[in-house]
């Protein structure tokens, strides 16, 4: 199973990266793990609608350069599927068992996805109706599949 997360934007914080690193070589023994991060697109201050538009355009465009064709991408988009850890897991193990071997997890820049890359996905998931910043989401998306493998090699760390 390869897993990509194609992500707008570098992790700053030291702190940040540290975790990153801990759980994609947690995730190394279940999967390819790879984080693909792509530039983030400066707004002018005082952005107009326009401004946001064309920089949410200009993300997506990247962000669908970076899409390999065979990968089953999942948008995280506040408007998605909101589903329990354990639905998750189900939904990855039914996934890989049938037949799916290439995932991309998609998290967009500050102002979310473009219309195209939410086109381009094959689910959009959702892990809350509140806003998270997206390097606190990156980590949370890492946890997440790392208890989605554990839950699906019924091994101890769910509960």
């Amino acid at each position: 199973m390869n897993i990509d997360i194609i992500c707008i934007g570098k992790l700053k914080e030291k702190y940040w990266r540290d975790a990153s690193a801990e759980y994609a070589k947690r995730l190394g023994r279940y999967c390819r793990f790879n984080i693909v991060e792509l530039k983030e697109s400066r707004l002018p201050e005082n952005a107009s609608q326009a401004d946001e538009n064309a920089v949410k355009e200009k993300e997506g465009q990247e962000i669908l350069k970076a899409i390999k064709k065979q990968q089953h991408v999942v948008a995280l988009d506040i408007k998605g599927k909101e589903l329990d850890s354990e639905k998750l897991a189900s939904r990855l193990d039914s996934l890989m068992t049938g037949g799916v071997s290439d995932i991309a997890f998609i998290i967009g820049g500050s102002l979310g996805l473009s219309p195209e890359v939410l086109s381009r996905a094959d689910f959009r998931l959702s892990f809350s109706p509140m806003t998270f910043p997206h390097q606190m989401m990156r980590i949370i998306l890492q946890e997440q599949l790392y208890r989605c493998f554990k839950i699906i090699h019924h091994e101890t760390y769910h509960k």
